[in-house]
């Protein structure tokens, strides 16, 4: 062999190790390096067709973009994090898919961890990781029993949260649950039910307290009774059992259930204990799920826009990125109140 094929072979060993080069992937689709760096990093100058064959051969070859070399050319690495608990939660996965578009459409890829515990340790490990995947900045979706205290986040990393207790340390997102919650309860009280019960979410949720805190102080100022909240875990399972024992209770005309996933298994158990909705009992829920439209009788809800949560979310990182300083940003998107069949005044059956 000769010292040519010898200075070859190390050069393709070379390449062997490290993977395929842009090059290579420029040789397979048919066009050029730059129009290889084009398509990784994600800019709109790239014919559709062209696109496709750059990005069948990066799959065919199996190449991954060189993120560390991006961020020295073009000062970002064109990702974000995102951590979420529970994502099977109504909450948590409509806020990451809005996080997730928004982000597309910014030109940002996602990297996501799903938190196993709410505990402080699981969190942190959660950003460790994320820290560990080269991204410009952390959308944390919630933090549940961690603090601004307790959450150790990397030092000058752009963050966006939706969680109120985080307010005045990160810039934050949220949902009106206040006036969300108010409007629930004051609508019920308005159609003459003497007080209204409530299931609520679990303690350790940030907005299932809020939801609790103002449904009671609502109450309280209307000169109702408080009765004692029935906890749930956000699923219809919980609401169903616990709509079991509001069942049992005939003193009960009117339900706040924190949630549309509890409000659906209250209903169930009230049919099943021969209470119709909302003759016997008017309930209302929260979130606005699509599927609650579609539930019998429709339900009355507290409709949550997922969707704006998400982009401005995205936005908050993105107005970091240009060197804003946002700490003490809190945004606030309306809620509404969506009025169906399941609230009516008590007792409309026994009315003449």
């Amino acid at each position: 062999m000769s010292t040519e094929d010898e200075v070859r072979a190390v050069r393709a060993r070379g390449r062997a190790r490290l993977g395929p080069s842009i090059g290579d992937v420029a040789r397979e689709a048919g066009v050029s390096a730059q129009t290889v760096s084009r398509v990784s990093t994600g800019a709109d100058n790239v014919r559709p067709d062209t696109r496709s064959r750059v990005l069948e051969a990066m799959e065919k070859l199996g190449y991954s973009p060189n993120h560390a070399a991006r961020a020295l050319r073009y000062g970002s690495f064109g990702a974000i994090g995102i951590i979420a608990h529970q994502l099977a939660r109504t909450g948590e996965s409509r806020t990451v898919e809005a996080v997730v578009e928004a982000a597309r459409q910014k030109g940002y890829t996602t990297s996501l961890v799903d938190v196993r515990s709410p505990s402080p340790t699981d969190v942190d490990d959660a950003v460790k990781r994320l820290d560990h995947q080269s991204i410009d900045g952390l959308v944390i979706i919630r933090a549940e029993t961690a603090t601004p205290a307790t959450l150790v986040l990397p030092r000058r990393l752009p963050v966006a949260v939706s969680d109120s207790r985080f307010v005045g340390h990160h810039p934050a997102v949220g949902a009106d649950q206040r006036g969300g919650t108010q409007a629930a309860v004051e609508h019920l009280l308005s159609l003459g039910h003497r007080t209204v019960h409530h299931l609520a979410g679990p303690a350790e949720s940030a907005p299932a307290e809020i939801r609790v805190q103002v449904w009671s102080e609502v109450l309280q100022a209307a000169g109702r009774e408080v009765p004692v909240p029935l906890r749930g875990d956000w699923s219809s399972r919980s609401g169903y059992e616990l709509g079991v024992r509001v069942a049992r209770d005939r003193d009960v005309t009117a339900v706040f259930a924190a949630n549309d996933e509890m409000a659906a298994g209250l209903m169930r158990a009230l049919y099943e204990h021969g209470l119709r909705v909302p003759d016997d009992v008017s309930v209302v829920g929260f979130d606005g799920i699509p599927l609650a439209e579609y539930f019998w009788p429709p339900l009355t809800t507290v409709r949550q826009d997922f969707h704006r949560i998400g982009e401005e979310l995205v936005a908050l990182l993105a107005r970091q990125l240009d060197g804003e300083v946002l700490t003490d940003h809190r945004a606030v998107v309306p809620t509404e109140l969506v009025v169906r069949a399941s609230t009516a005044p008590p007792g409309r059956a026994a009315a003449p």
